[in-house]
C-alpha cells in the first residue's frame, strides 16, 4: 500500500505543479482588474444574514491513512457547532468521500448526494458541476453561505486541515507595490470580471479536491511507512526472543547430557 500510495502521490503532485501556475496567473489577473478604480458589483459577493449554509467536505473512501479522516470529521463537527443556532435542518453537507459521508450521517446532518465515485480521482468537470450547483443555490438565496473543509498539502509529512469560505466571495483589493501595467481590457472590466469570477470559484473547488487527494496519498504513505517500521521492530524483537529461548533450550540439553555423564561416571 505504501508503494501504491507513493506512485499515486507523484501523479497528484504533478497535477498540482501544473495547476498552481494557472491558478496564480488567474488570481493575478483578477487582482489587476480589482485594482482599477471601479466599483466591483457581483452577485457572488453579496453578504446577507446566514439562515442556511452548505459545507463541502473532502475525505477519502478508504482508511489506513493515520488521522487523515479523523481530522476532517473533527473539523466538520466543530464547524457544525459554530452554526448550531441555525438548526441541523439548515446545514447541508456535500460529502466528497465515503468516510466523511458516514461522519455527516452520524452527526445527523443532511447530505446532498453521494460522491464516493469521484472522491479518489479529482476532475475539473465534476467539480465544475458541483460549483455550478452551489453558485446557483447562492444566487437564488437558497443557500446564504458555502464553506470548504479539506486538507492542504504542504509536504509528504505535513498536511493541514483548512476551513475556507467559498461563497460569498471576498474580493480583496491589494495596494500595488509596483507601478501598474497599462492594460487594455476588452470589451470592459465589468464584463471580464463577470466571466472571471465564476471561473475562479470553479478552479478553487477543483484545487481543494486535488489538494485533499494529494494529502490523502501522503498521509497513507507515511502511515504505511510507520506500520512497516513498527512491524520490522516487532519482528526483530521476536527474533531476539526466539534466539534467546533457543539458546536456553540448547543450554538446558547440554546440562542434562553433562549431568547424565557425571551420574554414569560416578556409578
Amino acid at each position: 500500500m505504501m508503494m501504491v500510495s507513493s506512485a499515486k502521490l507523484r501523479k497528484t503532485e504533478q497535477i498540482i505543479e501544473n495547476l498552481y501556475p494557472y491558478e496564480q496567473k488567474l488570481s493575478q489577473l483578477l487582482h489587476i482588474l480589482l485594482n482599477e478604480e471601479i466599483e466591483v458589483i457581483s452577485p457572488f459577493t453579496t453578504q446577507r444574514p446566514i439562515q442556511r449554509v452548505a459545507i463541502v467536505v473532502f475525505s477519502s473512501n478508504l482508511s489506513l491513512a493515520g488521522r487523515f479522516n479523523h481530522n476532517i470529521a473533527d473539523k466538520l463537527e466543530t464547524v457544525v457547532k459554530s452554526y448550531r443556532s441555525l438548526g441541523k435542518e439548515n446545514i447541508v453537507v456535500y460529502p466528497i468521500g465515503e468516510k466523511v459521508t458516514k461522519a455527516a450521517l452520524n452527526l445527523g446532518l443532511q447530505i446532498q448526494g453521494h460522491y464516493e465515485d469521484i472522491s479518489e480521482k479529482p476532475t475539473y468537470e465534476a467539480m465544475q458541476k458541483i460549483a455550478g450547483e452551489l453558485m446557483e443555490l447562492f444566487l437564488t438565496g437558497t443557500i446564504d453561505r458555502v464553506e470548504l473543509i479539506y486538507h492542504h498539502f504542504r509536504s509528504k509529512s505535513s498536511q493541514v486541515v483548512m476551513r475556507e469560505t467559498f461563497l460569498p466571495l471576498e474580493l480583496k483589493v491589494d495596494k500595488p507595490t509596483e507601478p501598474a501595467l497599462d492594460y487594455i481590457v476588452e470589451p470592459d472590466t465589468e464584463t471580464v470580471l463577470s466571466l472571471l469570477i465564476p471561473k475562479t470559484l470553479k478552479l478553487q473547488l477543483y484545487t481543494a479536491h486535488v489538494d485533499s487527494v494529494t494529502s490523502e496519498h501522503a498521509a497513507r504513505m507515511v502511515a504505511m511507512q510507520i506500520a512497516t517500521d513498527n512491524a520490522d521492530d516487532l519482528l526483530e524483537d521476536l527474533t531476539m526472543e526466539y534466539n534467546k529461548l533457543r539458546q536456553q533450550s540448547i543450554t538446558n540439553e547440554l546440562l542434562d547430557i553433562l549431568g547424565s555423564s557425571f551420574v554414569k561416571g560416578g556409578s
